[in-house]
């Protein structure tokens, strides 16, 4: 790719991660390089299972598998968000994948484990040619200005609202 372009996946449905996911695994079947990196989470997701037999596809997680406390985060949470960020701004500096997807940033930046300006600055000097997604709810008005692409994912209609719970291969 000449040019890499920043892509954000926000709003309150569900889908961001998956749609996430779907550009990555594109992207791997191109031959390119993708590594997710996943804030505030630390579970084993069924896409993990998946993703170990993509080749070019790489993941890691840099949270538990615990929920954050907005008003009050633990500095467990912190320490992951902030280890999770380095590790971003590392690969990312080496250009060591041709897409990088931070998953769940956003999030992560609106509950500030991460500051937003920080996350400015990686994003204004990643490598030219580096394909970057950022994803979760809540995403920075400043984020989604230098963003290229920008998808708000709105939920009409969900089964969780009716009692449903979240079901094993379709919603984790």
């Amino acid at each position: 790719m000449e040019k890499g372009y920043i892509h954000v996946y926000t709003g309150p449905g569900k889908g961001k991660t998956t749609a996430a996911l779907g550009l990555g695994l594109r992207a791997a079947g191109a031959g390119l390089k993708v590594h997710m990196l996943q804030f505030m989470k630390g579970r084993r997701y069924s896409e993990l299972d998946a993703l170990e037999s993509i080749p070019g596809f790489t993941i890691s997680q840099h949270g538990r598998d615990e929920f954050v406390n907005k008003e009050n985060p633990e500095q467990v949470d912190i320490d992951l968000a902030q280890q999770g960020f380095a590790y971003a701004k590392e690969i990312i500096k080496k250009g060591m994948y041709d897409m990088v997807i931070l998953d769940e940033i956003n999030v992560a930046v609106d509950f500030n484990l991460i500051d937003v300006h920080d996350v400015l600055k990686l994003v204004k000097e990643k490598p030219e040619k580096l394909e970057l997604v950022l994803t979760g709810r809540y995403a920075h008005p400043e984020i989604v200005k230098i963003a290229d692409y920008v998808t708000e994912m709105l939920e009409i209609k969900h089964p969780y609202s009716l009692g449903v719970k979240a079901r094993k291969g379709v919603d984790f």
